[in-house]
């Protein structure tokens, strides 16, 4: 759902004007979106991916974050993003503020979503490659699969795909196994 176009570009500034209604309200490109609440399946994902990600970082050295929406980052003055899930690691900790955070998390992970999916795909995909972001993961519940896309030579490399029975791992997070039977269960 797109509120509200214009020729005036929205900023931080007025996305800190935006009402508290439990919608997810996002700034990208200058322009407001709003989306409803996530289905159960998609909340049942995150849980998922957030859990055994906290487990990795609470078991090993790697160091770093992850949160969970709602969160804001900033990418610039009109990219304001609200991610299902970010990584930042300790290297890039200087990012994180007590309000929100300020740059580019090293992992940012979007379920899709029957309203955001054109937009994950591609206007967030964009931000995020622009922004810096190292990998950029969209999951799809409706073919249960992940899509990831990992910078390669200043930009995102053509995506992977992983399927059910695969395992995802990720250099951001060396010796982390994810199995997707477990997360898209």
């Amino acid at each position: 759902m797109v509120q509200g176009h214009s020729s005036t570009k929205l900023t931080y500034a007025d996305y800190l004007l935006f009402p508290d209604d439990g919608l997810r309200h996002e700034i990208i490109e200058g322009e407001h979106y709003v989306s409803p609440s996530p289905s159960m399946r998609h909340q049942r994902i995150s849980g998922r991916l957030f859990k055994l990600i906290q487990i990795y970082l609470d078991t090993h050295s790697a160091g770093g974050e992850v949160f969970y929406a709602p969160f804001d980052v900033l990418l610039s003055e009109f990219n304001v993003l609200e991610p299902d899930l970010g990584y930042i690691s300790s290297r890039r900790s200087q990012i994180i503020t007590s309000q929100n955070v300020q740059g580019a998390p090293d992992l940012v992970v979007e379920i899709l979503s029957p309203s955001t999916r054109s937009r994950d795909r591609r206007l967030k995909r964009d931000v995020y490659e622009r922004s810096g972001v190292e990998e950029y993961w969209v999951v799809d519940p409706d073919n249960d699969l992940i899509e990831v896309h990992r910078r390669l030579y200043g930009a995102f490399a053509p995506p992977v795909q992983y399927r059910r029975g695969e395992i995802l791992t990720t250099p951001l997070l060396p010796d982390l196994d994810l199995p997707l039977d477990k997360i898209l269960a």
